[in-house]
């Protein structure tokens, strides 16, 4: 088997993270993931033209100024992707919410409904969507709020943190993605040393998280994301899930690096138990006390409110174009 087939063997289920969804299914992968960066990517591409169109025509039938308009199609824009991507693979496609509402629970909500409403415009039943929400204080609440009362399933995104992992699994997130390689990124820029796949600050991190929530029955799954190589996924292989992007997929495809189970949920840990499902004083004290963290959250909530904001141009350009 190649090294793919041998990570699945492991029991973790691949997923695949792209909004370049033409050439993922020789990969077989059960879910995939998306965000705003890598829609904004795909979308500059000819063979995606049809889906920009069909959002920009479903932005331009709403009342409202461009700026209106240009919003409706960029959630629309996000949909068109997920149900692409659901004629391709059996499972369940996560799409991000705003990361400009990051810090809004209320706004998170409402744009969480919003998306589901779409897809199910489109005829997608909410069971084959993952809302993804920022792993902040407000996301976490608004996860807490959809799925308890909603029913709509959360993939907790932008986490650094075993804090942000227990907040979610209290929560009753469906799934978190910690981000293994953005972990990596800050580690080697502030020791400015490298690292091997058995040291690495994001594989471990992972790691903590898999065994706190298997020591303490949580049923929240855990999916490794971010990677930078084939070693980082080769050491999570027997994590819940793996979402990797097509690159690392085709090298996995085109490998036979052994690959063995590494995650065991059986193996008795000796980890405190913490809690914040009510106590939002000591999840920011002990978040506050990660400076990797604090730092790669700002930066990536930047970062997708940015490509998000120049998705949303793009849009406003071919609208301005259509007029």
């Amino acid at each position: 088997m190649n090294s793919l087939e041998q990570l699945k063997a492991t029991g973790s289920v691949v997923v695949c993270d792209t909004g370049d969804f033409a050439t993922i299914d020789q990969y077989k992968p059960h879910d995939a993931t998306t965000n705003p960066s890598l829609i904004l990517s795909a979308s500059k591409k000819a063979e995606y033209s049809h889906l920009v169109d069909a959002a920009i025509h479903y932005g331009n039938r709403k009342s409202g100024s461009l700026e209106d308009k240009a919003n409706s199609a960029l959630d629309r824009l996000l949909v068109e992707f997920g149900r692409e991507i659901l004629e391709i693979i059996p499972g369940k496609v996560s799409t991000e919410v705003d990361a400009r509402f990051s810090f809004d629970t209320e706004a998170s909500i409402n744009k969480a409904l919003h998306i589901i409403q779409l897809y199910e415009e489109v005829g997608i039943s909410k069971d084959r969507v993952l809302v993804k929400v920022a792993s902040t204080w407000e996301g976490t609440q608004a996860a807490r709020i959809l799925q308890s009362q909603h029913s709509i399933n959360c993939n907790m995104t932008l986490m650094f943190s075993l804090t942000q992992a227990i907040a979610a699994a209290e929560a009753g997130a469906f799934l978190v993605s910690p981000f293994v390689g953005r972990i990596l990124d800050w580690y080697k820029a502030v020791e400015n040393r490298d690292y091997s796949a058995q040291d690495d600050p994001g594989v471990l991190s992972v790691k903590e998280i898999f065994n706190y929530y298997k020591n303490y029955g949580y049923k929240t799954i855990i999916m490794g994301a971010s990677f930078r190589n084939i070693h980082e996924i080769i050491e999570l292989a027997g994590c819940d899930y793996l979402t990797i992007s097509p690159n690392l997929l085709e090298e996995l495809y085109n490998s036979t690096v052994p690959v063995s189970k590494k995650l065991d949920s059986t193996a008795s840990i000796d980890i405190s138990k913490r809690w914040y499902l009510d106590n939002e004083a000591q999840f920011r004290f002990d978040f506050n006390e990660d400076a990797m963290a604090v730092a790669k959250l700002r930066e990536s909530i930047s970062k997708f409110a940015a490509d998000a904001e120049s998705l949303k141009d793009l849009l406003k350009q071919k609208m301005k174009l259509i007029h």
